[in-house]
């Protein structure tokens, strides 16, 4: 009989059971040797790594991004406000700034409200930069890693829910643009001005026509999230990784615009099965442009969910003498999901986040 807790409830499902460990134990194996090969191949392709730290002034900007809190204790006993990053990018390109030229952060990152088969409120992201190096070349890295972590994991295909994508394959590229064609029939480019900003009104139009919800008080963002999610991104990865490229220039968060079309910007996702692997930029270094961002998805999240946070000043102060560079994030626990067949992300953590 199961020792009950002093709630008394059972400890039968928990991770540090040793039988539910022993299953575990072969994807938490195959997750290091995944690491270990990653940090190598950074390393031979002379990338610095950096560890970088977690408390920060501002968690990053983004609308949709949650944080977790924390208060930091003075000597004198006084409180300041501090928040655990939702990413390394604003300390990377601090970095940037300071002079290196790869860069590569694997990193405890953390995000409220977040917790599911693919997702976990504390989890690792590997974040790289190439100063002075096209986007693009941000594609060929791609390629290169998803080999690598098959062979460390000992596996010829990734696998989730049923879709299967050869890691050796060559990588898919479309646009957004083509995608939302292609996928849902709705002309995007369409509902973009020249400046790169949407139309609600011209987007709500097409999405009607083609048999699509959207909400009376839902913005251009909105139902571009929404078609995204739902008819986008289920379709892409599967036999080969899937880079879908160009998003539309107000979806740009911290990337710069394209210089042939301004109603597009120099942003890629990486998709695999169907799960969202990896989030690349041509990186935004207009410290007045990226402030005019932030200040604006702030007023959508006070909109949203009612409440903000401050900006990084000293991150601006950077980005005026940070060199031209590209740089990613991709989420190391789906990768190791994906390489080594697990259902859930919690499958391949050493330990997860206690609690539900």
């Amino acid at each position: 009989m199961t020792k009950p807790t002093n709630n008394g409830q059972a400890h039968d499902g928990a991770w540090w059971r040793p039988d539910r460990h022993a299953d575990r134990r072969p994807a938490l194996l195959a997750r290091n040797r995944m690491m270990a090969a990653m940090r190598g191949w950074f390393a031979a392709e002379d990338f610095i790594e950096a560890d970088v730290p977690a408390l920060q002034v501002s968690p990053g900007n983004e609308t949709h991004l949650h944080a977790f809190a924390a208060t930091m204790i003075g000597n004198d006993g006084a409180g300041k406000p501090m928040y655990l990053h939702t990413s390394p990018e604003f300390t990377a390109k601090k970095l940037l700034a300071a002079g290196e030229d790869r860069l590569v952060c694997f990193s405890r990152v953390y995000r409220n409200r977040e917790r599911g088969p693919l997702h976990h409120p504390e989890f690792t992201m590997v974040e790289w930069y190439r100063a002075h190096a096209p986007y693009e070349r941000l594609f060929a890295d791609c390629q290169a890693l998803l080999a690598l972590a098959a062979k460390a994991a000992g596996t010829e295909m990734f696998s989730w829910r049923g879709s299967t994508c050869d890691p050796f394959a060559p990588l898919k590229r479309l646009s957004v643009a083509e995608a939302f064609e292609h996928h849902a029939g709705i002309d995007l480019l369409a509902t973009i001005d020249k400046d790169g900003e949407g139309d609600r009104e011209a987007l709500a139009a097409r999405l009607l026509k083609a048999g699509l919800r959207h909400g009376p008080d839902d913005s251009w963002s909105d139902m571009f999230s929404y078609v995204l999610v739902e008819k986008v991104e289920p379709e892409l990865g599967h036999g080969a990784a899937t880079v879908l490229d160009a998003y539309p220039a107000c979806e740009a968060a911290l990337a710069r615009k394209s210089e042939t079309d301004p109603r597009i910007s120099e942003r890629f996702e990486l998709y695999v099965c169907g799960v969202e692997l990896a989030n690349g930029f041509g990186e935004l270094t207009d410290a007045d442009e990226q402030r005019r961002r932030f200040v604006a998805d702030m007023a959508e999240k006070q909109r949203i969910y009612g409440e903000t946070y401050p900006i990084d000043e000293d991150f601006l102060d950077a980005l005026n003498i940070m060199p031209p560079a590209s740089g990613i994030a991709l989420g190391f626990d789906r990768l190791a999901m994906l390489a080594t067949g697990a259902r859930r992300i919690e499958d391949v953590l050493w330990a997860p986040v206690a609690g539900q």
